[in-house]
């Protein structure tokens, strides 16, 4: 096998727990040439892995069809000659472009019943014996059935420090002090968000130990609103939330001295730059998709009613993450920044 097509997640956490496989892809073929579609959001992160070559950034909406741009894009993936695909979303439509665009090996999960899509079927594992998600899309890597090595590669994301030079300069921040970045935000839904008041209570411990740090949010314009509440309580917070593009956002964290984070797409990516950081988690379960790194520490409540993987809280409180106090993480947080003074 010399050239292989990955059809990449939708979501950022799910294309860096990807990663994995692709190492392990290039450890068993040694020669072989990995490329990538992805969505235009995902595409930066798959940009910044050592074994990805090219990434075809498309403009594919989420749960659309959009049959005709997959045929005109599987058109030019056909001049490639790919030998395999790896199609790691499980619905039938992300399947379809490698079909059709000739790939002879199509591999993947069976998802939505894609029997006539892909050649190369696992059967779908029922999810409360699942691997975790980075040795669920490793196992991609063998034939179905097949018991793959539990030992796995960590992600990791590659940043030139001069880009990361720039970006600090073009948002004026002082690379000689300690930076925190905040990330408020979790796309699936407010379950999985720490109230932005004890955002702001951290903010002010860390005004308080630490005067000359600075602390900014980052996240997508949806974040900006919470963002915004965090700094009308802490001033010391910039908020940057959908005013960076997600390289720009990958360039900051990987300056920071430490990063706080809800369990979303750019805590995976803090844990894949090796940068200090505290994951929350409430509503979600970090045995599953815990940040890949052994500088990551896990903040989680380990409530009764938790992890449930509602988007809200279906029991109307949320204490998974409200009892999850600043005080709590700012015991963890310290001793971070400390460490780098």
């Amino acid at each position: 096998m010399r050239r292989a097509l990955v059809i990449a997640p939708n979501w950022i956490g799910d294309a860096l727990m990807a990663q994995p496989l692709f190492s392990r892809l290039v450890q068993l073929h040694p020669r072989l040439v990995i490329d990538a579609v992805a969505p235009a959001w995902v595409a930066p992160v798959l940009e910044r892995m050592a074994e990805i070559r090219d990434v075809y950034a498309t403009d594919l909406a989420h749960g659309k069809l959009q049959l005709l741009r997959r045929w005109q894009l599987a058109g030019d993936l056909r001049e490639v000659r790919y030998d395999a695909a790896y199609v790691l979303p499980n619905s039938l439509k992300s399947a379809l472009i490698p079909w059709l665009a000739n790939v002879p090996l199509r591999i993947g999960y069976t998802g939505e019943n894609r029997y006539g899509l892909l050649n190369v079927r696992h059967a779908n594992p029922p999810k409360d014996v699942r691997a975790p998600m980075a040795g669920h899309y490793a196992a991609l890597a063998y034939a179905p059935g097949a018991r793959a090595p539990d030992a796995l590669t960590t992600p990791r994301l590659e940043i030139d420090l001069n880009e990361s030079s720039r970006v600090c300069a073009r948002f004026h921040l002082d690379t000689r002090v300690p930076l925190v970045v905040f990330c408020p935000g979790a796309e699936y839904g407010p379950a999985k968000r720490w109230p932005p008041e004890h955002f702001a209570a951290l903010a002010q411990m860390i005004g308080q130990s630490f005067p000359y740090a600075q602390i900014v949010a980052l996240g997508s314009p949806k974040d900006a609103p919470l963002a915004q509440a965090i700094a009308g309580r802490a001033p010391n917070v910039r908020s940057l939330c959908g005013q960076t593009a997600l390289g720009e956002a990958c360039a900051l964290i990987a300056r920071a001295s430490a990063v706080v984070t809800n369990d979303s797409g750019l805590m995976h990516v803090a844990a894949a730059l090796r940068r200090p950081l505290i994951a929350l988690y409430g509503s979600t379960d970090p045995r599953h998709t815990p940040p890949l790194s052994e500088l990551a520490k896990v903040q989680w409540l380990h409530l009764d009613c938790s992890p449930c993987f509602q988007r809200e809280c279906p029991l109307g409180h949320q204490n998974c993450l409200r009892e999850l106090s600043a005080e709590q993480v700012f015991g963890e947080l310290r001793g971070m920044l400390v460490a780098q003074r």
